[in-house]
């Protein structure tokens, strides 16, 4: 296959849908060899933040002349994202090459196993690790999840530290309903003797964690407990252990992304602590201050204000208004919004319906998308319209903040149309 092909292939798997469980993933690897034995891994889990985190520690590690492999989820501009060396995509004719491998070992398991068809994310996971494992070797790699934990096709590899951004509801017809299942969930991550670094607010759900920690004989390191963070509007003091950072600047907006890049950092200082890495602190908080995260928060232009925010759950659309009323406070809000089904819309159209001066829903090409008629019903607004040709009406806009949200996937078009510009 070339690249076109192996896009085509990749996403053609698309209509096999999720299916959770690793026994497809496990079977693949080990006929390839098992590559994920190959890579020293940071696993990074969470209902939101993983993108911001995974962001935080390869430019610090990158500050420290280390080499790192990103594997997220979705892609904002170009596919080859999914896969990145250094903040740079994996080639065309990387990426076609082990599509090459991974084929045949996928059909194989098809036709000779009970198994079934794997699904387009555990295609891409096996060709980050033979990627990583095999094909480019890199100092460190930094693994998103991609749905959950436990069953989610990631976590089939023992990496050296573990991330848990945050504990939300979302994806709840796999997860579970109440935040203690989906922590249950989350902490199907947990690996014997390995750290975890990770913030939970909810008391019920610590117990899980605390439990689940001591049958592991895992280190755990808590947000707020084991890692300090004072907040100073603009900037933040961090401390952890002997560590003490004061007067951190971050370029992302928000107090979540203090924490993000609080988890971010803990995790690094454990790794230099256990000699994993060896770090310079400046360079370390200087990679740290120096991240940008396109689709968070992230302004496409100005005048008029346009912005894009991926926000796509309860948690992260509080985040996204708490900011935007933090840094737009006097401006008139334009939201155009879009989502993809099995999402919290009610919620999230009422919220932002609270922080709009108009209110304009579409729908965008994908195979969830969820229908306009649908969200159009759910807004409650004055000053409601309908768009068909949202890419169109961004380019018309003449107000004064656009404010772009409710799904990456949807976010990702508009970014595209501004960097084809």
């Amino acid at each position: 296959m070339n690249y076109d092909e192996t896009l085509e292939w990749i996403h053609n798997r698309g209509k096999f849908g999720i299916k959770p469980g690793v026994k497809r993933m496990v079977w693949m690897l080990n006929e390839l060899d098992n590559p994920q034995d190959n890579i020293t891994g940071v696993h990074v889990v969470g209902t939101n933040g993983k993108g911001s985190v995974v962001s935080y520690i390869r430019s610090a590690l990158n500050e420290n002349d280390y080499s790192v492999g990103t594997f997220t989820s979705p892609y904002i501009e170009v596919f080859n994202e999914r896969i990145s060396i250094d903040g740079t995509p994996i080639s065309n004719e990387d990426l076609a090459h082990v599509a090459n491998i991974v084929r045949p070992v996928s059909e194989r398991m098809a036709e000779e196993t009970e198994l079934g068809q794997a699904t387009e994310f555990e295609i891409i996971t096996a060709m980050m690790f033979v990627y990583f494992g095999n094909v480019h070797p890199v100092n460190i790699v930094v693994v998103e999840a991609g749905i959950g934990a436990t069953h989610d096709s990631t976590n089939v590899f023992k990496p050296v530290m573990t991330i848990l951004t945050s504990i939300g509801k979302d994806h709840t017809d796999i997860l579970g309903e109440t935040l203690v299942e989906i922590t249950k969930d989350k902490a199907g991550v947990i690996k014997e003797d390995t750290p975890l670094v990770y913030f939970v607010d909810d008391t019920e759900s610590k117990q899980v964690i605390y439990k689940v920690l001591e049958e592991n004989h895992a280190k755990g390191i808590e947000l707020g407990r084991d890692i300090i963070l004072l907040d100073n509007e603009q900037e933040f003091s961090f401390k952890y252990n002997d560590y003490d950072f004061n007067d951190i600047q971050l370029k992302m907006l928000g107090y979540h992304q203090m924490q993000n890049a609080s988890l971010a950092l803990a995790a690094l200082l454990e790794m230099h602590d256990l000699d994993i890495v060896n770090l310079d602190m400046n360079k370390t908080v200087h990679g740290v201050e120096n991240v940008t995260w396109v689709g968070r928060i992230e302004v496409l232009q100005e005048d008029p204000t346009i912005i894009i925010d991926g926000a796509h759950n309860k948690e992260a659309v509080d985040v996204l208004i708490k900011t935007i009323k933090e840094n737009y406070a006097d401006r008139k809000i334009t939201v155009l919004f879009s989502c993809v089904d099995g999402k919290p819309i009610q919620y999230m159209v009422d919220e932002l319906a609270s922080i709009a001066d108009e209110f304009v829903v579409t729908e965008f090409d994908f195979y969830r998308k969820k229908p306009v008629q649908d969200i159009y019903n759910a807004v409650n607004h004055p000053n409601l319209k309908q768009v068909d040709d949202y890419i169109k009406f961004v380019d018309q806009f003449d107000g004064d903040v656009l404010l772009c949200t409710g799904s990456l996937y949807f976010i990702s078009y508009i970014k595209q149309h501004f960097s084809n510009k």
